[in-house]
């Protein structure tokens, strides 16, 4: 018996729609949504990444407007050009493409934003928010693997969560998500003896390591729901971090990737941006 199939693009389209009439309604009172993103340097995964955060912002009637500094700007511009833009309110959200140059501190400019326009939730006290299960804003990857579940009907309350990887963007936050869920969660990370032990001990198992189709069918429990969060370039296109052919036959539920988590990523920072308004009180 396959998997059934988590589809993240219906999923997203479903979210579109509300975003979507969630702007209507701002314009109406005559806000303006505005979601503003900062690239130094010409990095091209992250120009053609900027570029289509634009055309989606446009598909939904967010305004969008990219600033595309030089990649040898002081690190002393770009936190100028930061606090202008958090004075600035006009300006909604802000986001920062990765990577920096090198001589820029990711840490001193992602927390040079403020809490309440940084849509890509990585300030400390957005993560401080997540701790103590407050509101804020909070990362889109790992809320795209809450959303994909809620969305389908997948209970999350009581079963035992395993997340592989720990990374500060996804495997973190999504600790913490999932407690707020009432989950029990268990992590493992690349120290963790015995993984496959770990894994098949899953309800709901969640990738994010980064390593092409590492976890394979016999990791998986019978009728498990298989969360992946991976994206990687291979030889023949892009695969995630399940093997997921093989897994689809042992697996309850799965993501595929692509076309699963990923999907959500974009629609998940507009709802952040109106989220944004709202914790900035103007709506």
């Amino acid at each position: 018996m396959a998997a059934t199939i988590l589809d993240g693009k219906k999923i997203a389209a479903e979210i579109r729609e509300e975003v979507k009439a969630e702007v209507a309604q701002l314009k109406e009172k005559g806000i303006l949504p505005k979601l503003v993103a900062v690239l130094v340097g010409d990095d091209p995964a992250s120009v053609v990444y900027a570029r289509s955060k634009e055309k989606s912002c446009a598909n939904v009637g967010i305004a969008f407007e990219l600033f595309n500094l030089p990649g040898d700007t002081p690190e002393a511009e770009v936190l100028d050009l930061i606090d202008r833009l958090n004075k600035d309110d006009s300006v909604h959200g802000i986001m920062i493409e990765m990577p920096l140059p090198k001589h820029i501190s990711k840490q001193r400019v992602l927390e040079a934003i403020s809490p309440l326009k940084d849509v890509d939730g990585s300030h400390p006290i957005n993560r401080g928010y997540l701790l103590s299960g407050a509101d804020g804003l909070f990362p889109a990857t790992p809320q795209s693997c809450i959303e994909i579940m809620l969305r389908s009907g997948i209970e999350i309350k009581g079963k035992n969560a395993v997340l592989v990887g720990r990374g500060e963007t996804v495997g973190k936050p999504l600790i913490f998500m999932m407690l707020n869920q009432n989950a029990t969660v268990t992590v493992c990370h690349t120290r963790t003896a015995d993984l496959a032990y770990h894994t098949r001990q899953a309800d709901i198992l969640i990738a994010a390591v980064g390593k092409p189709r590492m976890i394979k069918a016999e990791m998986i429990k019978p009728g498990a729901v298989v969360v992946d969060a991976g994206i990687n370039q291979v030889e023949d296109g892009i695969c995630g971090d399940v093997d997921f052919e093989a897994a689809k036959e042992v697996a309850g539920a799965i993501t595929p990737v692509p076309g699963g988590v990923g999907s959500l990523t974009t629609v998940l920072i507009q709802k952040n941006v109106l989220k944004a308004i709202r914790l900035q009180g103007k709506a």
